[in-house]
């Protein structure tokens, strides 16, 4: 077995031109699910075979599991989503570590594994995954306190259950890190889902964008991941010949072993 591709709906539904068969364009191109999807699209979606792959287990970014505070209310609106998901067969929830308020980062990961850890047990009993995603503080969320691969493996390590995995977006991690492959292949158990787009920029895999997505797919293959991979870029052009684009050069298919 190897990975599998999904994408983004709200990236794509930023993009300046809008395809409104995009559901079933992506399924012809061969995509197996579908990322952030609003709930009154899941029914056509399974309906054309794409998994619901990831949908947010809580309602923001910057209201995260850093802050104590917050642990009850943010809790009882992920056991909603778990509930849920394993109703409707999502096979992921994002959850956040939120802007930084008063705990340093050491601090801080404590209290998301404080309160990650019972969330991960009752997911892990509903057939749920968690995932922990780092974002970039450089450009497009200045405020996260979550913006390495070692914050959020750190927070994973303490919990310690299957079901809190690290979603590793390399658009994020490029502007944050670099160090791509070699930083992957180190924590590839901890790593649940992929995200892409292209850097800088948050655009199309082309040749206006440094990563060297070719690499990652061979490497991705190499190493056995199973799970998906999910392009989350907001496109300039033409929507499906980018979906088009992303999708070939992560086809397994074409990718060296």
């Amino acid at each position: 077995m190897t990975y599998a591709q999904s994408f983004a709906w709200w990236s794509f539904a930023e993009a300046r031109y809008q395809v409104p068969d995009l559901l079933e364009r992506a399924a012809e191109i061969g995509m197996e699910g579908v990322d952030f999807l609003p709930r009154d699209l899941w029914p056509r979606a399974r309906a054309l075979g794409l998994e619901l792959v990831v949908v947010d287990g809580h309602e923001t970014i910057e209201d995260g599991f850093n802050n104590p505070a917050r642990h009850a209310a943010l809790g009882e609106q992920v056991r909603r989503s778990i509930e849920l998901a394993h109703a409707e067969g999502v096979r992921h929830l994002s959850v956040m570590s939120g802007d930084r308020g008063s705990l340093n980062d050491e601090e801080a990961v404590a209290a998301c594994a404080e309160a990650l850890a019972s969330l991960a047990e009752e997911a892990a009993q509903a057939g749920v995954g968690l995932l922990l995603e780092p974002l970039n503080t450089k450009v497009d969320h200045p405020e996260h306190q979550c913006r390495s691969t070692n914050w959020a493996a750190s927070v994973v390590d303490r919990v310690g259950s299957g079901s809190l995995k690290i979603l590793y977006d390399v658009y994020h991690m490029q502007l944050m890190e670099g160090d791509l492959l070699r930083t992957i292949e180190a924590h590839l158990d901890h790593i649940g889902h992929f995200h892409t787009a292209g850097v800088p920029g948050r655009h199309e895999l082309d040749h206006r964008q440094e990563v060297n997505w070719g690499a990652i797919a061979d490497a991705l293959c190499a190493w056995g991941y199973e799970g998906f991979v999910g392009h989350e870029f907001i496109p300039r052009e033409d929507p499906v010949k980018a979906l088009q684009q992303a999708f070939d050069i992560f086809d397994v298919r074409a990718v060296r072993p």
